[in-house]
């Protein structure tokens, strides 16, 4: 019989040992943490969450949901961090998964051990080594916890003499009372900060190399994401672009009139920026808009406008690096967080290593690490088949191909999906790769 390895109980990791424990396949969980939900328990104890006291979903519920356990309807449209935490606690109880979670272990290392693959996990805080050989790996350690800082970095600042940190540090805006603040980038955490900071602080900037489409979580009294659909998500990309754009410019306006830099690039083309309170920050003079910053010094920022602010303390939204710790370089390539996996799960040359939730999508992850997991257990089962390892380097060059046209050029799109697509093309791979029975 055989037995499976899920690393991370966070929301994928959970997902892959529902569908495990579902199809009866053994397996054994190990997460770093003291419970389940990853980047989304607030004060992670596992010290690899991102949350911020305020943070709310960015898609609506019933985008986000699993489809094996909707979420509760007395539940907002868009839940903090402390309803998504109890959904995943209610998930894991409702599944029965917690008892083949083992908690506060972290996995330090995972080798190929012939046709099989060894896994070498240790309590938290001890050096008690343990070394369990599975038939399988699913990789859930969740692609938001390792800080990408700017490369190369603000000229000048290693003598900045304030403050500098990066939001996966972030958590209240409180220690910002009555300092000059700089927020680096346009991004949803970016958006979230230079808000909540601008409540507090003397000054805040907000700074980006480029424009951003400002999307709302309402378009017309309907929770935005809801468009995915609606008849417009049927129409070819051009016209779904098109349509956005129009819907946007009606409700919202013109970025310009805020301050903000027109984007150089369509809607779609870029991870969309979800707030309904930045343009309202903005138009109250509550954040000022700058452009990149060029140099600091010890207390300045100089940016490419020419102009110079007095700063107390730097945010860097600069975003993540996908990372595995626990897997040497030679068994997976993460430089420029592109891992490079057939249908962003398998790895082409390593036999029985799949990645669960290791995609970026226009959507939420939560579903379509639950059809990834659905896939992978129908390989474990022998119910579909990989292709060989040439069809599966040219399906990786193809995604990577279609991604650099669509996308701007950025590392935060290397992994980046349309959930309703990649749904589709994940059912359209089972049904292609079916082994007859």
């Amino acid at each position: 019989m055989q037995k499976v390895c899920v690393i991370g109980a966070g929301s994928s990791g959970i997902a892959a040992c529902q569908v495990l424990a579902e199809r009866s396949i053994a397996y054994d969980c190990f997460e770093l943490g003291s419970d389940v939900g990853g980047n989304w328990r607030y004060l992670n104890d596992n010290g690899r969450s991102s949350a911020y006291r305020s943070l709310h979903i960015n898609t609506s519920r019933q985008i986000m949901e699993y489809a094996s356990f909707p979420m509760s309807d007395e539940y907002p449209v868009y839940p903090g961090h402390a309803h998504i935490a109890r959904y995943f606690d209610a998930f894991v109880d409702h599944f029965g998964l917690r008892p083949s979670i083992r908690f506060r272990t972290e996995v330090v290392e995972v080798a190929p051990a012939g046709d099989k693959w060894a896994v070498t996990s240790r309590p938290r805080g001890t050096n008690d080594h343990e070394t369990g050989t599975y038939d399988a790996v699913l990789v859930a350690n969740g692609h938001h916890w390792k800080p990408r800082w700017p490369r190369p970095g603000i000229a000048g600042a290693t003598g900045f003499e304030g403050t500098q940190i990066h939001s996966h540090d972030y958590r209240v805006p409180e220690p910002f009372a009555d300092r000059r603040v700089l927020v680096l980038g346009i991004g949803n955490s970016a958006c979230d900060i230079a808000v909540e900071t601008s409540r507090v602080s003397r000054r805040t900037f907000l700074a980006m190399r480029r424009g951003a489409h400002i999307l709302p979580k309402h378009l017309f009294g309907t929770p935005t994401d809801h468009l995915t659909h609606s008849w417009l998500a049927k129409a070819p990309l051009a016209v779904q672009d098109r349509g956005l754009q129009l819907l946007l410019r009606l409700s919202r306006g013109r970025l310009a009139d805020y301050g903000l830099p027109t984007p150089a690039h369509r809607v779609l083309a870029a991870h969309p920026t979800i707030s309904d309170d930045l343009l309202s920050r903005l138009s109250h003079g509550d954040i000022t808009v700058k452009p990149a910053p060029r140099k600091a010094d010890a207390g300045h920022v100089f940016f490419d406008d020419g102009s110079v602010e007095e700063i107390d303390t730097i945010i860097y939204c600069t975003g993540y690096d996908v990372a595995f710790p626990f897997l040497e370089d030679e068994l997976i390539d993460s430089g420029d967080n592109d891992p490079g996996l057939y249908h962003r799960v398998a790895a082409p040359d390593r036999p029985g290593l799949y990645f669960i939730g290791l995609v970026q999508p226009l959507g939420a992850i939560m579903p379509l690490a639950e059809a990834q997991s659905h896939w992978v257990a129908d390989l474990l089962e022998g119910r579909c088949a990989l292709p060989g390892r040439e069809e599966m380097l040219d399906e990786i060059r193809t995604y990577r191909a279609r991604t650099a046209r669509r996308y701007v050029a950025s590392t935060r799109h290397t992994i980046q999906v349309d959930a309703r697509a990649y749904l589709r093309e994940l059912a359209k791979e089972r049904r292609r790769r079916a082994v007859p029975r």
